[in-house]
């Protein structure tokens, strides 16, 4: 009987950001080694934050990550206004909303159409997608662009923004700023509704797992920011609680923590949030996915493409919704004061891709004592290695080694991992 034996070997895997590999072994048809390897040194955030007032972690934070930048300042402001009692009104809440929107836009815009757009149109890369199909890098260069406009219009620059503080912003926009964005954003509309169209079009794999998906609760609607987790089995927790239900743990094979909610693995990001609340959007986006045939929940992780392209519709109109609100009633003020105490600050967001949690003790001068940071990517990462045992499974295992590699790229890509913000720490033991 001969035996048959593949050993895949992809020493940097392309199309994501930051730096990781995946190791692979199949024997007999069977996959008895499968490592998604996350080699870049931890960052150390938590450390670096402790000492500092929770203005300077506001700005810090953000440089955990340049393409989500705004989550991490939104999470972490939220943390310690919960923990000072400042309640920021509507017109200041309403603003952090538009912020934020413009990360979902920027971010989903760059990963559909220079990382994953490739995939699917037989282009190796975005350099050559852009002279096989130079229309789709300039719509998601376009759109990219838009988002960032909107990031920068409250802080300042678009890459590791400082608008952002506790208790609100340093400053206000201008009210003609704002008027202009608002014109670009809603002009945009109808070329956001055509790549809703477009992504459905794209030779996705066809297929259905069953998986646990978590996300925020927002009552009021779609979620980008909340207090209280929903989980696709129905329960539900406060932020509070979060490490009663994520467990992060270290496997031998990756600097980057893996996780478990309630002992299984999960899934965060925009397939989540549409699964979990796609009724909660606007009539009008219910209507073109009704138009494009999409089914939710949808049990396909490929799926998350066409949630992203959903997301960034999405995030134009709320933008130049709340951005008109604001014109037709300013804020009063760019933010509310807090008196510092010692406690436990918790506060989450939904970052394009995924739940960002935060958690910050402080002393009784409101100084960091400690923290601890849970990123979307880390949540998901015993998805993707699930994942890519079930697909490759049933994509078939007989198909040659250069096959099964690009597929299990496509795979991984499809999840857009954060590898630089999944390994900002991790637990050190210490023998002597």
């Amino acid at each position: 009987m001969t035996r048959r034996r593949i050993d895949i070997d992809v020493p940097t895997l392309a199309r994501v950001e930051g730096e990781g590999a995946l190791e692979l072994r199949i024997e007999d048809d069977a996959i008895t080694e499968l490592r998604l390897r996350i080699f870049e040194p931890p960052r150390l955030f938590e450390k670096f934050i402790e000492g500092h007032p929770p203005d300077d972690v506001v700005d810090m934070v953000a440089r955990i990550c340049g393409i989500c930048p705004v989550a991490y300042q939104v999470s972490a402001a939220r943390a310690f206004e919960a923990l000072f009692a400042i309640e920021l009104p509507p017109s200041l809440t309403g603003l952090r909303r538009a912020m934020y929107c413009g990360e979902w836009i920027q971010s989903h815009a760059l990963h559909i159409h220079l990382l994953a757009a490739p995939d699917f149109l037989g282009a190796p890369d975005a350099t050559a997608l852009a002279h096989s199909h130079p229309e789709i890098i300039q719509r998601g260069l376009r759109l990219q662009a838009l988002g960032n406009r909107l990031i920068r219009l409250f802080g300042g620059r678009s890459v590791h923004p400082v608008g952002l503080k506790v208790g609100g912003f340093h400053r206000l926009p201008e009210a003609d700023a704002v008027a202009e964005l608002v014109g670009a954003l809603e002009a945009a509309l109808p070329e956001a509704d055509e790549l809703v169209r477009w992504s459905a079009t794209l030779p996705l794999p066809q297929r259905q797992q069953t998986f646990t998906c978590l996300a925020l609760d927002d009552p009021e609607g779609y979620p980008i920011t909340g207090s209280t987790c929903l989980t696709s089995d129905g329960n539900r927790f406060s932020i509070e609680d979060f490490e009663s239900h994520v467990h992060e743990f270290q496997v031998p094979h990756s600097t980057a923590f893996h996780a478990h909610l309630d002992g299984r693995p999960y899934l965060v990001g925009p397939l989540a949030r549409l699964n979990l609340h796609h009724q909660r959007l606007p009539e009008a986006i219910q209507a073109l996915i009704n138009e494009i045939g999409l089914t939710l929940p949808s049990g396909n992780p490929f799926h998350s493409l066409t949630a992203r392209a959903i997301e960034i519709r999405y995030a134009l109109a709320e933008a130049a919704r709340l951005l008109r609100q604001y014109l037709e009633r300013p804020a009063r003020a760019a933010h509310i004061d807090g008196i510092p105490c010692a406690g436990t600050g918790f506060g989450a967001s939904e970052a394009p891709r995924g739940l960002l949690w935060h958690r910050y003790d402080s002393d009784p001068h409101g100084l960091v004592t400690h923290a601890r940071i849970i990123p979307p990517t880390a949540q998901n990462q015993e998805r993707i290695e699930e994942d890519l045992r079930l697909e490759l499974t049933r994509f078939g295992l007989h198909h040659d080694a250069d096959t099964l590699r690009r597929h299990a790229e496509q795979i991984i890509r499809n999840y857009d991992p954060c590898i630089s913000c999944a390994t900002h720490f991790l637990e050190l033991r210490i023998r002597r």
